[in-house]
């Protein structure tokens, strides 16, 4: 590939300086030794702007081009119809009298420009939904493309995605439907406290989310007016994007989509991502409160990770040493089921049953 793109910079390099110079030699004006170093520097001049518009196209994938091709395809025949409808009406008025010719072709190419305009423009941003409007035309990306993620309420009030969005494993796959944003603004109108919080604080993750210009989030305006509940509009909305759903409601990922629609849940992805503790793993946990079993003490990890220590229901409020004997995985989380390390260098106690200490 890098040889094919050295091989295509040289060949049209070359050509720019023949067909400069060409042009220079067989000007009338002027010495011939003047018209070739006229030429080379033209051509050379015309090399580095073709260089620096393949620079500026670098990130620019064949996507986006198609779009692009589209969109002023679009918009040439948009500003084609206008022009005719512009003509006619000039000609059966009297603004064919009014209007001189200048002022005629200047708003025409204005015609022609802002038709291009809105082509290109209309294209990009609507790119997805151009396989229901026109069916023979679908930009997809390949089979083994990563799918892109649509974004759910539950999972934009979890102050988590942030920081795991600015690693940039989710760079250019996220997408915000316009519907949700709507929603959660209606919301605020709402009497439950709760929902108006939780509304404003996703808002608000979202506008911390915008500001990451390598996440490069995006929105989606398509919207299904017939439909109301909102899982079901996400569900279509997965379908026509060929998208995935992120979420941290455990309810909806048991929804049905009867499709290829998977709905992946952050939370219980959070917990996969916790340190593993295998048994023998020595923890240092403050003993916040009495476990269920007897002398059992329950303390938390940094993540929010519940152990429970045998033996530990002596020590409330301390801090003390601990050494893993299981770790249980629940729907609410991790639980680690640990010993108390009374004193350094101290025997182990006995090995209790790992009792569910969560209430």
């Amino acid at each position: 590939m890098h040889l094919a793109i050295v091989f295509t910079r040289i060949l049209f390099s070359i050509l720019s300086l023949f067909f400069m110079t060409t042009y220079m030699i067989h000007y009338p004006v002027g010495s011939l030794t003047m018209k070739i170093l006229t030429g080379l520097c033209l051509g050379g001049t015309f090399t580095l702007l073709l260089i620096a518009i393949e620079m500026f196209f670098k990130r620019c994938s064949l996507r986006m081009f198609n779009i692009a091709t589209v969109g002023l395809f679009s918009g040439y025949l948009l500003g084609k119809a206008f022009v005719l409808i512009f003509d006619t009406v000039v000609q059966s008025t009297s603004l064919s009298l009014t209007l001189n010719a200048p002022v005629v072709e200047i708003l025409k190419i204005s015609f022609y420009l802002i038709s291009l305009y809105l082509g290109t423009l209309l294209a990009f941003r609507f790119s997805d939904e151009f396989h229901i409007t026109i069916p023979f035309i679908k930009f997809s990306h390949s089979v083994h493309r990563k799918k892109d993620l649509l974004l759910d309420a539950a999972v934009l009030s979890d102050a988590r995605i942030i920081d795991f969005c600015s690693h940039g494993i989710l760079n250019n796959q996220l997408i915000v439907p316009r519907f949700l944003i709507k929603e959660l603004q209606s919301n605020f109108e709402c009497a439950d406290e709760g929902i108006k919080t939780r509304s404003k604080r996703s808002l608000e993750i979202l506008k911390k989310l915008e500001t990451m210009p390598s996440l490069n989030l995006r929105y989606s305006e398509t919207d299904f007016p017939e439909t109301r509940d909102l899982t079901q509009k996400l569900i279509r909305l997965a379908r026509l994007l060929e998208a995935n759903v992120l979420t941290s409601d455990a309810n909806r990922t048991h929804t049905p989509s009867n499709d290829e629609i998977l709905f992946i849940n952050f939370y219980a992805l959070s917990n996969t991502l916790k340190p593993l503790t295998p048994p023998g793993d020595t923890i240092t946990i403050k003993i916040q409160r009495y476990g269920k079993e007897p002398k059992q003490g329950v303390g938390y990890l940094e993540d929010g990770t519940m152990v429970v220590v045998n033996n530990g229901g002596d020590y409330i409020g301390e801090v003390i040493d601990t050494q893993v004997i299981s770790v249980k995985q629940t729907s609410a989380g991790r639980i680690i089921f640990t010993n108390a390390l009374v004193e350094e260098g101290s025997p182990l106690y006995e090995p209790q049953p790992a009792y569910d200490s969560h209430d």
